[in-house]
């Protein structure tokens, strides 16, 4: 027993002794060396795969000998190429710097990114190009505007052509100052929902008339009726008037362009009288009194006159809009005459205006009286187009127009308590009514056609 060979436990011998050829330890060696050289021969695991973040990269000496292990590994007997393994070490190495990608010494993995997604490549394939990001501008066609492209919803090439578009068309509507009365429309809206707008006594809202009523109605006074307009200069530019006018047109346009013509020329606003019946109708009286108008009776006059504004009266009431067209341009009654004595107790001029056109705009061929007893109106008006035509024998016909402003009837020079003197008032009245009477016939006979 002396003379025999000392084998060492576990490194040769026959199997099952301890004398064979294995390199590793047998059990009963693991069993005797315990836990903690078993967990020291252990094999070691392949790092894990890191995120591919820009703030993840590792160290240079770190990605060398990790892609020359790669690069070994990759050398197999199946025939793959070398390109291939190299790929595959690049897998197990983790991520890849972007300079050492711009060099060419590596190439972006397969696994890294999503096609579309910052970080991969243009195709998303493997060997596509280094994972850069991507310009807002090549990605999407946005504008770099705060919260734009870069970091959020953008404007992009198509909302930003569309926007020119707009502008131009506004242009191409309003003019050249389409953006200034955009944005006055706009704080008009503003001032109207907030309430930041002003009401007189008589409920008139003179915003409201000149933003919209009047404006509404200026094409139709210059492009439609083309009203030529004379004798502006005789309406005081301050101080109270009193504006008598004929009525005529079967509808009261011709009330409504009068307000426009001394708004727009003589630069004044014109308060009108008006009769009952538009104030009894539903949001037409509410409409009217916004727009100017009041009670025609003595007492709202006078009120009116007395602080400087300009009134308009048309005396002949609904017997001028309401008479046949046959009997087109002659006067009716002015009644008692109350308009003069207003005049003469506020001691206002009294300007004659004479209206050629609102006659031919309605031709009224008959009346349907009675329906209009039944509605309570004094009459419901036949017309070539209306009611045969239905809503639109509405549509006035284009006629030419005429407006002329007469020489104005002083009353400051009568005496005190004049407007109490029946005789005088009705004088005055008549004087009144036979200017523009002839007044009218004199226009007509300038006017070479009706409608030219």
């Amino acid at each position: 027993m002396a003379d025999a060979d000392i084998i060492p436990i576990g490194s040769g011998g026959r199997p099952g002794r301890g004398s064979g050829r294995r390199t590793t330890p047998s059990a009963a060696a693991r069993s005797l060396a315990g836990p903690a050289a078993a967990k020291a021969k252990r094999k070691p695991e392949p790092d894990a795969e890191e995120p591919t973040t820009p703030s993840a990269t590792p160290k240079s000496s770190a990605r060398s000998s990790r892609a020359a292990t790669g690069t070994g590994r990759a050398k197999s007997t199946n025939g793959k190429s070398s390109q291939n393994g190299a790929a595959r070490g690049r897998r197990s190495a983790g991520p890849v710097d972007a300079s050492d990608a711009a060099a060419g010494t590596t190439e972006p993995s397969a696994s890294i990114g999503t096609p579309g997604e910052p970080g991969s490549g243009a195709s998303g394939e493997p060997g596509s190009g280094p994972a850069h990001d991507v310009p807002a501008d090549a990605a999407g066609g946005a504008y770099d505007v705060p919260g734009g492209a870069g970091g959020g919803a953008g404007i992009g090439v198509e909302q930003a052509e569309a926007f020119l578009g707009f502008e131009k068309l506004v242009r191409e509507w309003l003019g050249p100052d389409g953006e200034r009365k955009v944005a006055e429309l706009l704080a008009f809206l503003r001032r109207r929902l907030t309430g930041q707008y002003e009401v007189d006594e008589f409920g008139y809202d003179e915003e409201l008339t000149d933003e919209v009523f009047l404006t509404l109605l200026r094409p139709l006074a210059e492009k439609w009726f083309r009203v030529e307009v004379r004798g502006i200069e005789n309406i005081p530019d301050t101080g109270g008037a009193l504006i008598v006018a004929n009525h005529s047109g079967t509808m009261p346009v011709d009330g409504l362009i009068t307000q426009l013509i001394v708004r727009d020329h003589a630069h004044r606003p014109l308060r009108t009288l008006a009769a009952d019946l538009v104030f009894q109708t539903p949001f037409v009286g509410e409409m009217a009194r916004k727009g100017g108008a009041t009670l025609a009776g003595n007492d709202d006059a006078e009120r009116l006159l007395g602080r400087g504004d300009l009134v308009g009266v048309w005396p002949e009431g609904f017997k001028g809009i309401g008479k046949p067209f046959s009997e087109r341009y002659r006067l009716q009654r002015f009644g008692r005459g109350g308009f003069v004595s207003a005049a003469m107790r506020t001691g206002v001029p009294i300007v004659p205006c004479s209206i050629v056109g609102a006659e031919e705009i309605y031709p009224l061929v008959g009346n349907i009286s009675s329906l209009a007893r039944l509605l309570g109106v004094p009459y419901i008006p036949v017309t070539p187009f209306f009611p045969l035509l239905g809503p639109l024998g509405l549509i006035p016909l284009p006629s030419k127009w005429l407006i002329e402003f007469g020489e104005p009837i002083r009353t400051d020079e009568f005496a005190e308590g004049a407007a109490d003197d029946p005789m005088l008032v009705f004088n005055v009245t008549d004087q009144v009514r036979e200017t523009i009477q002839q007044t009218l016939y004199a226009l007509l006979m300038q006017r070479r056609s009706v409608f030219f």
